[in-house]
């Protein structure tokens, strides 16, 4: 029997590649068969990642996988930009030698898995990346809230996928706020980061309009 941890990395890989579409009612009897546990770790894996914003709880309706249209997008990184333009701010006015060199060897990571083309990793290299800043900020507010749906964004970003144009211009973006942050340019980290994150939001709505899927919608 699997345990609980391999039902909840099993549903959500199943959410992110697309095999359970967004907006998908999750049916605990049909996850339970799916991956041949009890119905415990189902219930267990659906509230966990209820957190991650990948499935919503419905009270006396169960649970269903995130409806997702343009708008939501929209909305989701208008969010993300506000939050993490003031935690760029933040971190270039309290980093320490230690968050350089952690922000510096997150940057080679992700660079490093670009050149190798293993693009699916990409994601993930990118989270630390940004989660270095966040934490250097030292606002665990604003840090949950932006970690909550990072896993939502990847599975979004999945279903339409990356070209190698986008990396390069997400490495660039990202040697000059290190640059900015190690300078302690408050200002600049902050216009860089804002500018980036406009940069992801509207190459992914380009992406969702011109070849959408059947579970995102356009409104």
């Amino acid at each position: 029997m699997a345990r609980i941890p391999d039902v909840q990395k099993l549903l959500r890989d199943d959410i992110i590649s697309g095999a359970i579409p967004f907006g998908s009612r999750l049916r605990i009897d049909e996850l339970a068969s799916r991956y041949g546990v009890s119905h415990m770790p189902v219930r267990e894996a659906l509230r966990a990642l209820s957190g991650t914003g990948l499935v919503v709880l419905e009270p006396n309706r169960g649970a269903r996988v995130r409806t997702v249209h343009m708008s939501f997008v929209v909305d989701l990184f208008d969010i993300r930009s506000a939050i993490e333009t003031m935690l760029a701010r933040r971190a270039s006015e309290r980093r320490t030698a230690d968050h350089l060199r952690d922000l510096k060897a997150a940057e080679e990571l992700l660079e490093a898995r670009v050149a190798s083309e293993d693009f699916l990793a990409v994601p993930h290299a990118n989270n630390v990346f940004h989660g270095v800043i966040n934490e250097a900020a030292g606002n665990p507010g604003a840090l949950s809230m932006v970690d909550r749906n990072w896993l939502l964004v990847a599975a979004i970003w999945q279903r339409y996928g990356y070209d190698e144009g986008r990396f390069h211009g997400v490495i660039n973006d990202h040697r000059h706020i290190i640059r900015a942050i190690e300078r302690q340019d408050a200002g600049s980290a902050a216009v860089l980061m804002g500018a980036h994150i406009e940069k992801a939001k509207h190459d992914l709505l380009d992406r969702i309009a011109v070849d959408p899927k059947p579970d995102i919608g356009l409104q």
